[in-house]
């Protein structure tokens, strides 16, 4: 080797020296940046960077607020965010350090809650984000294919995404024909693969194929037609806000055929988003409560059996004498052993709140990385799915199995 090749190479060596004491630190703790949970780098609001550990260490246990050491900006750990420069440098400097995902913990909460080892979540994908998706509204899980199918305000008010973030189909024109989307409020899709959608726009229920050929189109006089669920039976759970009521629509979805529009439940409070159990078929409503006093600005999570006999309900001020924090219900949905679970918009978080018997209980899910979460839907394969309005996108929690007596939930 010549002596300028020696020289280059001292060079080279030094400049990746000082790169990793200078950039792959945290100026906090100084333990090196890893792609491990406690060590990740994260972006501050304010363009500073320092490690999750530190950012979970100073963040305020029941707000999650906390000052930049460096210029003492105030702002909330879910306001962070990964630094993808550092993470790829550190890849190319070091690739055999980064690996799949490790299952880390909540934050927020006083101890660390053991779940069964089949059920460990861990942040694994996030996709769409603005221009992709424009305000979205709901989304769903296609049992068939496995596609996630988004409604929202774009030209084309329908996405289908495959489970690796991909679109692969796009349909309902903005407009005020017949098969038209004017103002989605909520999306599913029927265990046959067809797509439903609420439109409050025009106040009636649309009904498409999976390459977005309209079947068929329910108007019954609804007043705000908003949240839909499926139910083990292919036909479709629908709240409409404005009038109170839970309607249950039977259908031929394949010939466009509609049997049948049941009033099932009446004198619900402004009712939003709805789920059904498809082990059960419990259903699960969120109310939002419109009266003065105490119950204003609360919601309520009532559960019904599926021969819609009332289980249990709690409201926010309920679950604030568990929980200290006031939540607040945006979405909700069952996981397959029956909890329900439900995205809290006011506190960034999503929380199992146990099997109706259990009411109340207020258990931390996830409660970092979201900015404003409105929906929620679980995969065929048991993967989590949140819907951010925040930041337009969409977050994937995967399950993963683990050995051992114990585990914990993460984001």
């Amino acid at each position: 080797m010549s002596v300028k090749a020696t020289e280059k190479a001292q060079i080279m060596t030094e400049l990746v020296d000082q790169t990793e004491t200078s950039l792959l630190e945290c100026k906090v703790c100084f333990e090196r940046y890893s792609s491990q949970k406690k060590h990740r780098p994260r972006n501050l609001p304010c363009g500073h960077v320092m490690c999750l550990g530190c950012v979970c260490s100073l963040a305020h246990p029941r707000n999650f607020k906390f000052e930049c050491p460096f210029c003492r900006r105030a702002c909330k750990s879910s306001e962070t965010s990964d630094c993808l420069p550092l993470l790829h440098l550190m890849e190319i400097l070091s690739p055999s350090t980064i690996n799949a995902p490790v299952p880390g913990r909540t934050i927020g909460t006083g101890e660390d809650m053991a779940v069964p080892a089949s059920h460990v979540l861990t942040f694994s994908l996030s996709f769409g984000g603005w221009g992709t998706l424009i305000n979205p509204t709901g989304i769903a899980v296609c049992p068939k294919s496995g596609c996630i199918a988004v409604a929202h305000d774009g030209k084309k008010r329908i996405k289908l995404f495959s489970s690796n973030g991909n679109c692969v189909q796009q349909f309902g024109e903005r407009g005020e024909a017949g098969n038209d989307i004017m103002y989605p409020t909520d999306v599913t899709v029927t265990l046959d693969g067809h797509i439903v959608v609420t439109d409050s726009g025009d106040r009636s229920v649309k009904v498409f194929d999976f390459n977005g050929r309209g079947k068929l189109v329910i108007s019954e006089s609804f007043s705000l037609p908003w949240g839909l669920d499926t139910t083990p039976q292919n036909d479709i759970v629908m709240t409409d806000s404005e009038a109170g009521i839970l309607y249950r629509l039977t259908a031929d979805f394949k010939k466009g055929e509609l049997r049948a529009v049941k009033k099932v439940y009446s004198d619900l409070c402004n009712p939003r988003k709805v789920a059904v159990s498809q082990t059960s078929g419990a259903i699960t409503v969120i109310e939002h409560l419109m009266a003065k006093g105490p119950s204003f600005g609360c919601t309520r999570v009532k559960v019904f059996s599926a021969d819609m006999k009332l289980i249990s309900q709690v409201d926010s001020f309920g679950l604030n004498l568990v929980f200290p924090s006031k939540p607040y219900a945006s979405a909700v949905a069952f996981n397959k052993e029956g909890h329900v679970i439900v995205t809290d918009a006011y506190n960034q978080a999503v929380f199992g709140l146990g099997k109706p018997e259990e009411f109340p209980v207020c258990k931390p899910v996830i409660t970092q990385g979201l900015s404003y979460p409105l929906a929620l839907v679980y995969t065929t394969n048991n993967s989590l799915v949140v819907l951010d309005g925040g930041d337009h996108s969409l977050k994937v929690y995967s399950t993963y199995s683990s050995i051992g007596g114990g585990c914990f939930l993460a984001n």
